[in-house]
């Protein structure tokens, strides 16, 4: 059965493939359900996942797991996990291109990992938050321009006392990390780059909408912050939320629905072509291309009731599968685009 959910009018044609339910693989924190099927969604783990940055040159899927303070390493030739532990979240990755390890979104800002003796050390290189801010919210997503800054995003805390989130940019070559937007902000989530570079898309969680800024690369300056997709006005509902996302190399923008179930693809001009389920998740968090070929979709999710506004704990009887990695086969229809580069230190 094909879980690609159709939108009536707003979808012009469904897409040439199936998004099916493989086996589960061996749990590793934890034992699920699967539907079998004609099927290739496949469930890799148990966990609370989001973050994923593919590594062709080792077939690895490196992602996070931010309430369990985690980096994990996900070997998609023989199916191994490692994890690195640490004592504070981190929220996304970046591959660097003057070192091993990553750079990194933490709890206060900006970091690196590296290893020592094997065992994973995380470093802060710029730490931008506002002290009266510190205790209410943190980093979380992010990813890294062409020149090698990296930009993520913070939480906005609607109570007292209330800020916005803010979005803030560290460039390793000068040092100088500063404030770009803070302007209505919710939730900051996924981000990412027009092929070149001019055009920045960036999530804003609560609000559904996903902006595009014009993008100065040589400065790393952003202007004329406009709405490149109102989820709400094409019909996607109230109840869920843009999440992480990812392009494809036809100019096509992934967007994980919190609470929905779903990933949706937007055409290059914002409009909503199709939505892909995620059987027995609820929320969905982020996505990326991987694979030989570059068209497997890693999906990553969220456990019920793990943390406020994902529900309630008895969802995930619903939704057993909620918390696993998935992997969505797209038959060579689609491929990764380059959307998120390498830290430049």
């Amino acid at each position: 059965m094909s879980n690609v959910v159709s939108l009536g009018d707003m979808e012009e044609e469904s897409p040439d493939y199936e998004v099916k339910l493989l086996y589960p693989t061996q749990c590793l924190l934890g034992e699920g359900r699967s539907s079998q099927g004609s099927a290739f969604v496949k469930r890799v783990l148990l966990n609370r996942l989001l973050g994923p940055l593919y590594e062709p040159q080792t077939s690895t899927l490196h992602f996070v797991d931010i309430i369990k303070h985690q980096i994990l390493h996900y070997n998609a030739v023989n199916h191994e996990i490692t994890i690195d532990q640490f004592d504070k979240p981190i929220s996304c990755l970046a591959f660097r291109t003057n070192g091993i390890g990553f750079a990194v979104a933490a709890e206060g800002g900006f970091a690196i990992v590296e290893y020592e003796n094997n065992l994973p050390c995380l470093k802060y290189i710029a730490e931008p938050l506002p002290e009266e801010q510190q205790p209410y919210t943190r980093f979380n997503d992010g990813a890294c321009d062409p020149r090698g800054r990296f930009l993520a995003g913070t939480l906005f805390h609607k109570e007292e006392p209330h800020f916005n989130g803010s979005l803030y940019s560290y460039d390793p070559e000068t040092k100088e990390c500063k404030l770009l937007d803070n302007q209505d902000i919710t939730d900051s989530n996924g981000l990412g780059w027009s092929p070149d570079g001019k055009t920045l898309y960036f999530t804003d969680s609560f609000h559904n909408h996903i902006y595009a800024y014009d993008y100065d690369v040589d400065t790393g300056n952003i202007s004329n912050r406009r709405i490149f997709v109102d989820a709400l006005a094409q019909g996607l509902s109230s109840e869920t939320f843009c999440d992480g996302l990812c392009f494809d190399d036809e100019g096509g923008l992934w967007s994980a629905r919190w609470n929905g179930s779903c990933i949706a693809r937007f055409r290059s001009d914002g409009t909503l072509d199709f939505t892909i389920r995620i059987p027995g998740a609820l929320h969905v968090t982020a996505c990326t291309f991987g694979g030989p070929d570059n068209d497997l979709l890693y999906v990553t999710t969220a456990r019920c009731g793990v943390i406020p506004g994902s529900g309630e704990p008895a969802q995930q009887e619903q939704y057993p599968n909620s918390g696993d990695l998935f992997v969505v086969d797209l038959k060579g229809r689609f491929h990764g685009g380059i959307w998120r580069y390498k830290f430049g230190g």
